[in-house]
């Protein structure tokens, strides 16, 4: 998945800048785990103490507090810490999509742009597929391309299948996948 929880624009962080907005955690702790809380707490408190040292100092305690946010949310992911990203990263299509879903509370235009894209990728795979079946047996080069060709097609649909059927949560597809923003 393209950078998200990470970026300085994440949700994450825009949690987190509601919890320095209101004086209350609630709104970023639903983003680390319970385990963390202690934690969270303290870099909290302690970001609070130091925004009162003027301006320099509340945006390096306000950064301060994000980078833990962020590697407390990561951790939880089973994902190592790589730092707080820029804003403005590319998302790709999906995201915000899926996010627009989410606030609109129709998920049609997310699912459809989703089963188009795995279409028209099972489609592609298969033409390819239908393109170097009819190979001389003779030709062991061309029988290759037919084999590379065929395990695209079957082996790609299986683990697609087993993916999408697979009741994965977030965080145990994250472990694997390096995380809510990252493959």
């Amino acid at each position: 998945m393209p950078p998200h929880c990470d970026t300085r624009d994440g949700p994450v962080v825009k949690a987190a800048k509601k919890a320095l907005e209101t004086g209350n955690l609630n709104y970023v702790l639903i983003w680390i785990p319970k385990e963390s809380e202690k934690e969270l707490k303290d870099v909290f408190a302690r970001t609070l103490r130091a925004r009162k040292a003027g301006k320099d100092a509340q945006e390096v305690a306000d950064d301060w507090f994000f980078e833990n946010t962020i590697r407390l949310h990561r951790a939880g992911e089973g994902a190592a810490y790589t730092g707080m990203k820029p804003a403005g990263l590319s998302e790709g299509p999906v995201v915000p999509r899926a996010e627009k879903a989410i606030e609109t509370e129709d998920p049609k235009e997310s699912i459809g742009f989703i089963l188009k894209t795995v279409e028209d990728d099972l489609t592609h795979r298969f033409h390819h597929v239908m393109t170097k079946k009819k190979y001389d047996v003779n030709d062991v080069a061309a029988g290759r391309e037919y084999i590379e060709a065929f395990i695209g097609w079957v082996v790609y649909s299986h683990h697609l299948y087993v993916n999408v059927t697979s009741g994965d949560s977030h965080g145990e597809q994250s472990a694997k996948n390096g995380g809510c923003g990252h493959h």
